[in-house]
């Protein structure tokens, strides 16, 4: 496992770093056909729901019947994955709605923040802060599923990529829209997507030292947990406000099925 570190951590920085491609395409959309963004939040939904269950939560119940009898086994792994969907619930409360970057604001919201220096400074500060926080623990998942097979990994940070991009919007556009001026606004977007190279940083050095059956028992177990919370309480919903129930459909299966042939085809290699 040792010399998929390099790899695992590259992985999570391209993740990370998807919030400037978002950063940076807010400032030339303009309102319209938003389906296609319908799509790829379903299909970033479709890949870590799919992987969530069919991979990441049985491998954590392996490792644990490793150590322990079967139904103590899985059982641990489940508490471990309701752990990880409590951590990401948590972690949602304590940001405020007007600063939270799942929160997406109206047109009028923006509106609101223009001239007005004392709101964009807590804007940007805060702003930076919650993606930074959100951002971290999806690190984390990211780094620790490309550091056990990199056919967990690469599809899990494609879907991460994804979902940062209206992400990284969603922090520039305020700023953009109080100020006018792209820079702060993209470089604001743009370094708050580095919390997840430092998750998968915190990461290497929780468990290069502790690497074992319990250790990747209890990580796969929470890293499920917390994809699914993201899912349900991101991914979904928005690829229903950017389209309908049938652009949000056919993103979740499109992502299932690239998901189940990539796992397929990384088994034949």
């Amino acid at each position: 496992m040792i010399e998929t570190y390099g790899p695992a951590f590259l992985l999570t920085l391209f993740a990370g770093l998807s919030t400037g491609v978002g950063a940076a395409l807010a400032f030339f959309a303009k309102p319209g056909d938003t389906r296609f963004l319908s799509i790829g939040m379903g299909f970033s939904a479709g890949v870590m729901i799919y992987i969530s269950f069919v991979e990441i939560l049985p491998k954590s119940q392996d490792e644990f019947t490793q150590i322990y009898y079967p139904i103590l086994g899985q059982t641990l792994a489940v508490i471990c994955f309701f752990a990880g969907i409590a951590l990401s619930f948590i972690i949602d409360r304590l940001i405020p709605d007007d600063v939270n970057p799942h929160e997406f604001k109206s047109g009028s919201e923006l509106g609101a923040l223009k001239g007005s220096s004392a709101v964009l400074r807590r804007t940007g500060i805060f702003t930076a802060l919650a993606i930074a926080i959100h951002n971290f623990p999806e690190g984390f998942a990211t780094f620790v599923s490309a550091l056990d097979s990199l056919a967990l990994g690469i599809p899990i940070a494609l879907a991460i990529a994804i979902h940062n991009v209206p992400e990284g919007m969603a922090v520039s556009l305020p700023i953009y829209h109080a100020t006018g001026r792209r820079k702060p606004a993209f470089w604001y977007a743009f370094a708050s997507g580095l919390a997840e190279p430092a998750g998968a940083l915190l990461g290497y050095f929780l468990l290069a030292p502790l690497m074992g059956e319990l250790t990747l028992g209890i990580t796969f177990g929470i890293v499920a947990g917390i994809m699914v919370y993201i899912s349900f309480d991101e991914l979904l919903p928005s690829a229903r406000v950017y389209g309908n129930a049938h652009t949000t459909i056919v993103g979740i299966v499109l992502g299932m099925a690239v998901m189940a042939f990539s796992l397929i085809a990384f088994t034949l290699i």
